[in-house]
Parts: C-alpha cells; sequence; structure tokens
C-alpha cells in the first residue's frame, strides 16, 4: 500500500487523477442542472410601502477608555 504520493507508483497517481476528474465533473454536472424554482410573485416583488429612512451625516466614535501607549 502507498501511504506517500511521493514514493507512489504511477497507477497510484492515475487513481488519484481519475478520482480528482470524476470528482469534478460530478460538480459541474450539479452546478449545471441546479436551478432556482420560480419564485413567488409576492416575494419577488419590491415593496414601496413604508417610511424612507435617510442616512445622516458621518460620525466618528472613538474609545478613550484604554491609555494610549506612546
Amino acid at each position: 500500500m502507498n501511504h506517500s504520493l511521493a514514493t507512489a507508483d504511477r497507477t497510484t497517481h492515475l487513481k488519484v487523477v481519475v478520482v480528482a476528474l470524476l470528482a469534478a465533473i460530478v460538480v459541474v454536472a450539479v452546478g449545471i442542472t441546479a436551478r432556482v424554482t420560480a419564485m413567488d410573485t409576492e416575494t419577488a416583488r419590491i415593496h414601496t410601502q413604508g417610511v424612507v429612512v435617510k442616512a445622516g451625516a458621518p460620525a466618528a466614535y472613538t474609545r478613550t477608555e484604554t491609555p494610549s501607549i506612546r
């Protein structure tokens, strides 16, 4: 049994490459076939009711609990 890829023979390297290739193909196939189902029109619509909140002036907050070391 090969415990290290540095001392592994050619067939072990081939097995690793084949398993990695199959895993990549499975990931790509799942990614291609995955699709989002039709969303409910109520959740996809932007709601325009309510109060508009506007951002205020920028503020800087500092903390003076710890002494600064110079």
